[in-house]
């Protein structure tokens, strides 16, 4: 009626591939590991990575006359670029801040002029 230890444990390691000392029980319970980390890696490393990649190709390439926001929330225009660690930012008339390059959050470019079709 009842069933023995000894058992159970026979019929749960020849459930899964192998008997009480084979190699395949092993592998049966490390499968779960690695198949959360495939998981990870993809869900969560690979688009971190792509993120920081996006981040350093747009902070490098900011320019003079670009529009700016900074990770502090400022938005200014880029006056100038002192070197390759800091930029200086113009956030209101006659109002100049020198910012890390890595602190800005988002470039937008050049702005064009708007153009007028209702005017006429």
């Amino acid at each position: 009626m009842f069933i023995t230890p000894a058992h159970a444990q026979g019929s749960l390691g020849s459930l899964f591939g192998g008997g009480a000392g084979g190699d395949g029980g092993m592998i049966m319970s490390l499968l779960p590991f690695v198949l959360i980390f495939v998981i990870m890696y993809f869900l969560i490393l690979r688009p971190q990575q792509k993120r920081v990649k996006s981040h350093a190709e747009m902070v490098k390439n900011v320019r003079r006359g670009d529009t700016v926001v900074t990770n502090g929330g400022l938005i200014g225009k880029v006056t100038k670029v002192v070197d390759d660690d800091q930029i200086e930012i113009e956030v209101g008339d006659g109002v100049r801040i020198r910012q890390m390059r890595q602190m800005v959050s988002d470039v937008r470019a050049k702005g064009e002029p708007v153009k007028d079709d209702a005017a006429g």
